[in-house]
């Protein structure tokens, strides 16, 4: 048996603060108390005063190894999850994606493997259906039934990942039934193909274009759509990386008449804008993400929903590719840069950036960063929270510690940083993924295939 104690910290979860001592054994939380209100000993203890001690984060919106546009996202889950690991989130959510003409059960082995035995930190898998049809609606409660309870539809990407209202219509009537939460990339795709010719016709090959042609307008359409399509099947719906105020806006109407209607958003479009993609000399490229970019007068209204609860989470939407020999595929043709920004390393320090900026309260970082994505997909409270019986998953973080983001420093494997030279005021200091001692004081100490497979119960807003 391994006894560790956490002593003299302040301890942040979703619902307090309290300066308390946390006791763990054999990978788990036992036990919190005051200070001096008991007589613990323990193999190893950590001293915690000035600095908080909250739960471990959980990013539920990564793509480690995705391929796209003819290219992989440059992290695998072994790379990934330790940069993970070193900005302080200990779950990850990826995406096994289903081939067309393929089955769900194949794209779902076949991320099995990639991440099986690879990773540092814990796991769980979302299943992308981009072929929905008689075969892959009745995989569905099979799926569910293993833990995999999440599936993800794109309006965007006609002939890659697509479906039309009737595909959608299909699968939300199928997670009504079963338990399923449906997952949406709302964009209305047909419509930003026909922009995207109409702009390269013109001679707007340069990143900017990119923004330009993913309007917001088209967003809050699809948006609208598919909240009027869960109504009519009666399903939930999670709107992944909400980036424009107009697609706020709906889901904000959606939740005001009681629906079950949830909002993500990401680090990038509480950060970074418009401006970021129109940097010169094709630096903007590194900034193409869908959905993209936009002007900074959007971030207002994505802040205020994060502290409305209009936008439950925030997740990175991790879908990294190198600047040199993979972003440099859409020299000349926008639509050819691969879509994608790194942040897992990074998510937990800019929203502690906002605590410090006064956009949001400590108990609201741990809420978004780690309690309602744990509580969303079927985690908490094993994840997400620092109780008796909860995983010992917990990160020492110094808020006072000023550190720089800088690809020289990061441990993501893209050769960019997307917020580089960013000071930010806050720093992990040490990482346990299941009591055990991940990263400590700057220190690597994880291992590929500590992390497990984490079956998940269905969404727990329902």
């Amino acid at each position: 048996m391994t006894r560790t104690l956490i002593s003299g910290g302040l301890v942040v979860t979703a619902a307090d603060e309290l300066h308390a001592d946390v006791l763990i054994e054999n990978g788990t939380v036992v036990a919190l108390a005051l200070p001096g209100r008991h007589h613990w000993t323990a193999d190893r203890v950590f001293d915690a005063s000035g600095k908080y001690v909250v739960p471990g984060g959980v990013d539920a919106h990564t793509h480690m190894e995705l391929p796209f546009g003819g290219t992989f996202a440059s992290d695998t889950f072994e790379t990934g999850t330790r940069a993970a690991a070193w900005g302080g989130t200990t779950t990850i959510i990826d995406f096994a994606v289903q081939s067309k003409g393929a089955s769900l059960r194949a794209g779902l082995d076949a991320w099995h493997a990639k991440a099986d035995g690879r990773c540092a930190v814990d796991y769980g898998l979302h299943v992308i259906m981009s072929d929905v049809n008689e075969s892959t609606l009745r995989e569905m409660p099979g799926l569910i039934g293993e833990g995999v309870t999440s599936f993800k539809l794109f309006m965007a990407y006609p002939g890659v990942f697509y479906s039309d209202d009737g595909q959608i219509l299909r699968a939300m009537q199928q997670a009504a039934d079963t338990g399923g939460l449906v997952m949406m990339h709302a964009e209305n795709g047909p419509a930003i193909d026909v922009l995207v010719e109409q702009a390269l016709a013109r001679g707007e090959t340069d990143p900017r274009h990119h923004g330009e042609v993913r309007k917001a307008l088209l967003e809050a359409e699809a948006t609208h759509r598919a909240v009027q399509l869960a109504r009519v099947a009666g399903a939930p719906l999670y709107v992944v990386h909400v980036s424009a105020r107009e697609a706020l806006a709906e889901i904000a109407a959606a939740r005001d008449l009681g629906l079950p209607v949830f909002g993500e958003t990401c680090p990038q479009y509480l950060f970074l804008s418009t401006d970021n993609l129109a940097e010169p000399d094709f630096e903007g490229a590194k900034y193409v993400c869908s959905t993209p970019l936009r002007p900074k007068d959007h971030q207002a209204a994505l802040w205020r929903g994060l502290r409305t609860d209009d936008l439950q989470v925030v997740s990175t939407d991790h879908c990294p590719f190198c600047f040199k020999g993979q972003k440099e595929l859409g020299r000349g043709d926008f639509s050819k840069i691969p879509n994608g920004l790194p942040g897992v390393e990074n998510r937990m320090d800019l929203l502690h950036q906002a605590v410090v900026d006064g956009h949001l309260t400590r108990r609201r970082w741990i809420d978004i960063a780690c309690a309602a994505p744990a509580r969303m997909f079927g985690l908490y409270p094993r994840k997400g929270t620092l109780a008796p019986g909860a995983d010992a998953d917990v990160v020492i973080y110094d808020p006072h510690a000023p550190h720089t983001l800088s690809a020289a420093t990061h441990h993501m494997n893209v050769d960019y940083s997307a917020y580089e030279g960013r000071t930010v005021t806050g720093r992990v200091e040490t990482v346990l993924s299941r009591g055990e001692v991940v990263l400590d004081r700057g220190q690597y100490l994880g291992r590929p295939g500590h992390g497990a497979f984490l079956p998940r119960s269905t969404c727990q807003y329902l």
